[in-house]
């Protein structure tokens, strides 16, 4: 068996109802856990943008590829590559926050350029951007005041410079 890797997979698709469900329903039945998905309409109204990240080896990325362009509905797809693409993810912390914590963590915040968006008297809500790294290594900062909610948008992937999921080489080799 290959190497366990985190995949991101990025496709093109027809903006219509039934879409999501058919494409999420190939993982469900080969039993592959879709780690982050984010879906939302394109510059055009008719295609949608969708980002999927899942962890496993190079033959279940090639078979899923394969599947989900067998779908008509799929216009474009391909397998993102780090080096080539900007990742990024938006996060919502509530931690609890007394009077004596409360300057510590707007110090981190300041360190990670998180943003304070609510405050109440025993907690703040936190906001921060930025790639899945630094959102996990931010929520390990933060653990020890004691995370009340968490809510994580999934991962956007853009490729960098003039390239699209359009080209046929920004997603590297395994793009229709």
């Amino acid at each position: 068996m290959d190497e366990v890797k985190k995949y991101t997979i990025g496709a093109l698709v027809s903006n219509k109802s039934g879409v999501l469900t058919r494409i999420s329903g190939l993982f469900a039945r080969r039993g592959y856990n879709i780690e982050s998905l984010t879906v939302c309409a394109t510059e055009d109204p008719e295609i949608s943008r969708m980002t999927i990240i899942l962890k496993g080896d190079e033959y279940m990325l090639y078979q899923m590829i394969r599947q989900m362009d067998k779908l008509e509905d799929v216009k474009k797809i391909g397998c993102a590559n780090e080096l080539d693409c900007v990742y990024r993810e938006l996060m919502l912390v509530k931690v609890r926050a007394g009077a004596e914590e409360r300057n510590q963590i707007v110090q981190i915040t300041q360190i990670y350029k998180a943003k304070v968006v609510d405050l109440s008297i025993d907690t703040m809500i936190l906001e921060l951007t930025g790639d899945p790294e630094k959102l996990d290594a931010f929520v390990k900062v933060v653990e020890p005041y004691g995370i009340l909610e968490m809510q994580r948008t999934g991962v956007t992937v853009l490729a960098r410079g003039q390239h699209t999921l359009k080209d046929r080489d920004c997603y590297g080799d395994h793009v229709n």
